[in-house]
């Protein structure tokens, strides 16, 4: 319903055709064009999956790295030390620390996007769980953000890394990018969350994977897309 809209909302839903499915292609073309703000706004990709997220064995979570980024200043923290806290500032991490940082974190400080840690100090960062999972920002090994690879975590955080996870209402939310991004690239970087989506599909899921997809922008309309043609999309 668009009458709780204002008025620029409303111009832009009628540039949009009631009821269809629209092609990637177009979808981008058309997103693009009613990504009217005052500011670059994110491209965002909603994605409504066929699991019960309340059973563990349907929980659908990964990550991907975008072939031309997320358009946004990634602050990354690393809980490391010696050699590997070295390795670290010299991948370009914002601040690195081990049990220093872990109490400034535990005292109430949380200005950084992503944390990454090096197993040997999960221990110290395990108790952060209450600050950190909450707001999405606990270290994984399943997410790649606990890893001794400090180097390419914190490149890949850098350079485009986004992760995904299913809500409790079932649904995947993620980015694919700016609006002043070009289409080829959110073209490509769609592909890229397609695929990663499809490839963690859960091993024991039976029926329908992923029931719709919908692309919007911070502030504009919504497009539902052509469900065939989108999934298509993983693997190329």
């Amino acid at each position: 319903m668009t009458q709780a809209h204002g008025k620029r909302y409303r111009s832009l839903v009628e540039q949009l055709e009631v009821g269809k499915e629209y092609l990637p292609a177009e979808a981008i073309t058309k997103v693009k064009a009613t990504a009217v703000a005052k500011f670059d706004t994110t491209i965002e990709i909603h994605l409504r999956m066929g699991v019960d997220p309340r059973h563990a064995d349907q929980m659908v979570r990964g990550a991907a790295v975008l072939p031309h980024g997320t358009g946004k200043t990634v602050r990354v923290v690393v809980f490391a030390q010696g050699d590997k806290a070295r390795e670290a500032q010299a991948a370009g991490a914002d601040v690195v620390g081990a049990d220093d940082l872990a109490k400034r974190v535990e005292g109430g400080w949380l200005e950084f996007d992503v944390a990454i840690a090096t197993p040997d100090l999960m221990v110290a960062v395990g108790k952060l769980g209450r600050v950190l999972g909450p707001r999405g920002l606990m270290p994984n090994p399943k997410s790649g953000t606990v890893t001794f690879d400090v180097t390419k975590a914190v490149k890949d955080a850098k350079g485009g890394r986004i992760e995904f996870r299913v809500d409790k209402t079932g649904v995947v939310h993620t980015v694919v990018g700016k609006a002043s991004f070009s289409e080829a690239a959110l073209t490509a970087n769609l592909a890229t969350v397609m695929d990663a989506v499809n490839r963690a599909r859960p091993a024991g899921l039976k029926g329908q994977y992923v029931r719709s997809v919908h692309l919007t922008s911070t502030q504009g309309p919504s497009l539902k897309l052509d469900l065939g043609a989108v999934l298509g999309m993983a693997g190329r």
